[in-house]
């Protein structure tokens, strides 16, 4: 999960820091949107599968940003960590504008 022979700490700092808190924060989001509603589109097992997923996301990366902190930003996260977590947000965004905007009809 995390590569400690990445030389730039500050460059670190300034990119993946950010970034695991914007999908902490996205991820968050979504997480009280699909326990808070009924998502109509989505089939109950299919809500409460993606609901999983976005809580396991935010487990990784709350583990991923203690780590980070945890050795001063020494440390950074592979792309193949990081790849799953987009897609998944890209999936909650969609079904968050799509839920959007049929309350919005």
């Amino acid at each position: 999960m995390l590569n400690p022979k990445l030389p730039e700490p500050d460059l670190l700092k300034a990119v993946l820091q950010p970034l695991l808190e914007d999908f902490g924060y996205w991820f968050e989001r979504t997480r009280q949107l699909l326990e808070r509603e009924e998502i109509t589109f989505l089939s109950s097992n299919k809500q409460l599968d993606l609901l999983d997923r976005v809580k396991q996301a935010q487990q990784e990366v709350s583990t991923a940003q203690a780590l980070f902190q945890a050795t001063g930003g020494q440390v950074g996260v592979e792309m193949t960590v990081l790849l799953p977590w987009h897609q998944l947000l890209t999936e909650c965004w969609q079904v968050t504008m799509r839920f959007r905007q049929e309350q919005s009809r």
